[in-house]
Parts: structure tokens; sequence; C-alpha cells
């Protein structure tokens, strides 16, 4: 079959894609950007990508229109869009437009589940968007999911921060709506599996995992399975506004999503129409399996994609690629430029693996006290961290940091920064060959925006002096490696 792959470069499309390829299907993926979008090598010759923007009707005129099926696997839920609904349904109709032109049977969109009478913003517009696809002319397969589970996942890594960061919390009283999660590699096999198949078609079913949860229990189960004693103390005066900051300000989520997580987690998420399991008899992973198996792959450096490497968790322009050239005028710069002895390509595996938990190999307490400073004032901070800890790719996020460029054949890795400021700034590392040698070139770069930029600059000049020279000579000398990981298909 040929299919089109929406949301190919998010959390869940990018752990997809090999599983359609697998399967011997043709798929052609949809992206804002092609310049942003990193296939793996083991897929370029077998997958074709085209650039359009759904909220752009008039960028989807050239898409293909041979296309059997379908995967909408969109939304807009981190965004920091006013009225993210309204866009939502906006790209959803968009979409339904081009689709009718085209040959597909089968249009798939998988969706949040829940059946209260009173829903939250994000649950609402999911919906909505159900309503808008239900007119295409082609047949409709909804899958209807709650939390997933895998590493990666916004969920997950929202639980796992929580847990991990908080040997005691005080939390807000949405802990005890209930919850039936679901791990990543059986959202997967739904996806794949009701893909051509005729008894799905025109029908609306509801995934789950066999455990039904409240989120306090998803916390403490978490604890368990890493071995670790936690109280939870709920409060019902902790206001939806105060639990948002409090999401926001221990995990790595940006404050919109927290805002509307919260919303939505009033709501209870279970199971009640199982006709699934008629259509499709399938063994789901129990709540403390999904956790294992994601530590797993989190221990083993397999984490196929992460909730963090989409746009939503940062505050970076669609066209960031634009930003791949740095400026040469208007701007302020610290260059250090280091001769070094050692094999290059040590080096090289030193600056691959900055941030996260390798650091910044120079007084990362002042890196650690710089992303508490943008977490107040509405940045995304350090939490983030980064998707493995040794490989790098372009759209990933290090830290506050977003990669730009990750050019292993020419040992160059440009960043950009997505941390609240008065201008914009740049950090590239490159190895350069000299005819005496190799050597590292260290350079960041800010382009002020008028007097306030340029004050920030100069206030942050004695600290620069401490971090930059400190830092291009640690990562020249560094020895620890850390391990290589192996690609892997199968998730969790």
């Amino acid at each position: 079959m040929k299919i089109l792959l929406t949301g190919a470069n998010g959390y869940i499309g990018k752990r997809l894609l090999p599983l359609l390829v697998e399967q011997q299907h043709e798929v052609v993926c949809l992206v804002r950007d092609p310049r942003r979008y990193e296939l793996p090598d083991t897929l370029k010759a077998k997958v074709e990508v085209v650039q359009g923007d759904l909220l752009q009707p008039d960028t989807l005129e050239y898409l293909p229109r041979d296309i059997d099926a379908a995967y909408y696997l969109v939304h807009s839920m981190g965004s920091g869009a006013g009225d993210f609904s309204v866009a939502e349904s906006m790209a959803a109709q968009h979409f339904v437009d081009y689709l009718e032109t085209t040959a597909a049977t089968q249009l798939i969109y998988l969706s949040g589940l829940s059946h209260d009478q009173s829903l939250s913003r994000h649950m609402a517009s999911r919906q909505q968007v159900e309503e808008v696809l239900s007119s295409v002319r082609a047949s409709l397969t909804v899958l209807r999911a709650a939390i997933i589970i895998g590493s990666g996942s916004a969920s997950f890594e929202i639980i796992r921060d929580l847990v991990e960061k908080l040997p005691v919390m005080v939390t807000p009283k949405w802990l005890n709506s209930r919850c039936q999660p679901i791990a990543i590699r059986d959202v997967l096999f739904y996806l794949t599996h009701t893909l051509g198949n005729a008894s799905c078609y025109g029908k609306k079913l509801e995934i789950g995992g066999p455990d039904v949860l409240t989120y306090k229990q998803m916390l403490h189960g978490l604890a368990e399975a890493r071995h670790l004693n936690r109280y939870i103390i709920t409060l019902p005066v902790l206001t939806p506004r105060l639990s948002s900051y409090w999401l926001y300000f221990i995990t790595s989520t940006n404050y919109t999503l927290a805002q509307r997580l919260v919303d939505s987690l009033r709501n209870d998420a279970v199971v009640r129409d199982t006709s699934i399991d008629e259509l499709l008899p399938h063994r789901c992973l129990p709540y403390q399996e999904a956790v294992r198996l994601a530590y797993a792959k989190i221990e083993q450096n397999e984490v196929v994609s992460s909730w963090k490497d989409a746009l939503v968790s940062g505050t970076m322009r669609l066209n960031y690629m634009d930003f791949v050239q740095i400026p040469q005028h208007g701007v302020l710069t610290d260059r250090q430029y280091l001769k070094f002895d050692r094999n290059p390509d040590e080096v090289l595996a030193n600056i691959w693996s900055i941030g996260g938990e390798r650091g910044w190999y120079k007084t990362d307490f002042l890196w650690q006290l710089r992303g508490l400073l943008d977490k107040i004032v509405g940045g995304v901070g350090l939490r983030r961290g980064r998707r493995s800890p040794t490989e790098v790719q372009a759209g990933d996020t290090i830290d506050f940091w977003r990669v730009l460029l990750a050019d292993k054949t020419n040992r160059r890795l440009l960043l950009y920064a997505e941390m609240k400021l008065p201008g914009e700034a740049w950090l590239q590392f490159r190895i350069v060959e000299e005819k005496d040698g190799h050597y590292l070139e260290q350079l960041a770069v800010f382009r002020p925006e008028g007097l306030p930029g340029r004050l920030y600059w100069y206030a942050m000049l004695p600290f620069h002096f401490i971090i930059f020279g400190g830092m291009a000579r640690n990562i020249v000398e560094h020895t620890s490696a850390l391990p290589k990981a192996a690609v892997n298909r199968e998730s969790g």
C-alpha cells in the first residue's frame, strides 16, 4: 500500500515509520520543513519526504494523489497558540479537503480517551478533530488512547521526573482521577493492524492496557519499579493554575503543555467499549511491565523518539532551520580555538555527548542556575535533557538548546538557544584540521536586540570568561566514553 504519514517527525510517527517500511508499504512522509527531518540511513532509500503545512492549504497542492491510506498524527497541545483548538480543527479540515482529491480508502487517527460530559479543552479539541475527519469520503478509523507509556513519551517523562526528583510530593486532587495507561508498543500494534483491516473501517475504537489506575497509583508504581520510597500527599487546595506551575517547575514540560495536561487530567480516561478485543485480539502490557521496558530502552541508549524533540517542547519558530547560517554582522562573539593531539574522533564523541547527564564540561552549577532563571521567566530550562546520551541529530533538544546541524562527516555541531533572551544565540563546535594538527573551535554568537541585549551580553562576560575557556579545554581532555547505542526498531 502507498501510505501518507502526517506527524512523521513526532513521537509516534518516528516509531511507526520503520514498522510500515518493514511491512513493505510505500510511505510518504508529510513534514513542514524537510531540512529538520532526519531519516535513518536504513530508511532514506525507501521513504519519500514531501513538504506541506496543514494550516496553509496551498502547500498541499503538490502532495501525491495516488495514496491508498493515510495516518493523521497531528496535534497542537503543546503549542503556544492562543486557541489551539481552532488551529487543530482548521488543519484537520484542510487535510480532509486534500484527501478528497486522492484515491485513499482509509484514514487512521490517534485520538484521546474520555467519556466525561465536561471535557478539558484538549480532549474537546481531539473529539472536534474526530468530527471534522469523519466527513472524509475514505473510511475513518479512530483509535482512542489514554496515557501512553514509553521511553521518551511526554506522560512517562513527566511521571519519571516527579518520582525521581521528589521524595515527598504535595500534589493536587487530580491525582485521584482514573486512567488506563497503554504501552507505546501496543499503540503501534493497533496502528499497524487496523491499516487495511476492513473490520475496523468506520469505527471509533478504545485502546488501553489491562490496568485501571489513579495517577497517584501510577506514581507509586513507577517508584516501586525503581525501588524508591516516595510519599505523596494530596491537597484539594492546589488550583489548576498552581498545579500547572508545580508541573512546570518540577518537570521538563513547558508551561503551556503543563497547563493543558492539568486541565486534561481532571477527566477519567478508562476504556468502556472493548470491541477492539474482538476485532484485534492482543495482550497489552501491564503498567509495571511497560515502565520496566521504557527504562530498559533508556538504559540501553535506545530511545527512538522523544516528545522533547518536537517544537512544542520549546519556543523555537517553525522556520528554525533558516538559522543554520550564523550571522556575521551585528553580533557579539566568544571564540575558543584550541589545538589538541589526541584522536579527533574521541573529541568529536565528547562534543556529541554534551549536555544532559554528561553536563557542559565546566561549572555545571552555573548552567543549572541559568536554567532555573530561564524557568522562572517562562523558558524551557535545563530539564529537557537529551534524547540519547551519545547520538544527536537535527531537531533534537539538548537542555535549552535546539540542534540545527549535527554533521559528523564535517565534524560540526550547531545549537540554537531556546532560552528566554533579549536576542538570539548560537553555540557551535567544530573540529578543524590544520597543517600542524587538529583544533577545536568553540564559537558562541549572540545577536542582541537593542540596548537590553547588549547590556545582557556584557553582564554575562565574567561568567563567559569562567565557562567558555574551561569548557573547550575539558571537551578536548575528557576521557570517559559512553557506550554507543545500537539501532533498535522495537519500541518501549
